[in-house]
């Protein structure tokens, strides 16, 4: 079945609560993230995203806007669904709707594994590796169309 991805507002809580649990799968439970820095102050704000299979939640990721950009957060597919699209439908969701809003670049920090993910996305590291919860990270960054 195809891969829908559905736009979530910060108010829509029930909603919000599926990307919580992939996020919980992925980052807590396969990445050993603690529990206490995976959800935070920005999820109240920021637009989340999910991919749906089946009705089921697969992928999920958050967009906030900061200093100009919009700031890419929280990208996760389910180990069972990886390699599969799910993770560039996330990102095509998240800026679209970035472009929706105004924004012109957008940023993010990704895992130094999934660079080359975002590479393919037309994203170039801006900065050197830093830890971030414990997992080595890059800053990278795009320009919209």
């Amino acid at each position: 079945m195809a891969v829908e991805v559905k736009e979530i507002s910060p108010s829509d809580q029930v909603a919000r609560n599926d990307c919580f649990r992939v996020r919980f799968e992925v980052f807590v439970k396969e990445q050993h993230v603690p529990e206490a820095e995976e959800i935070d102050e920005y999820d109240d704000t920021a637009w989340h995203f999910a991919a749906y299979e089946d009705d089921q939640p697969i992928g999920t990721g958050r967009l906030r806007f900061l200093d100009g950009y919009g700031k890419v957060e929280r990208i996760c597919v389910l180990a069972s669904h990886r390699h599969t699209g799910a993770g560039k439908l996330i990102m095509d969701a998240i800026e679209q709707k970035a472009q929706q809003e105004g924004a012109e670049k957008m940023k993010l920090h990704a895992q130094t594994t999934a660079a080359g993910f975002y590479e393919k996305l037309s994203y170039d590291v801006t900065s050197g590796e830093f830890m971030d919860a414990g997992i080595p990270h890059v800053e990278m960054k795009k320009q919209l169309s």
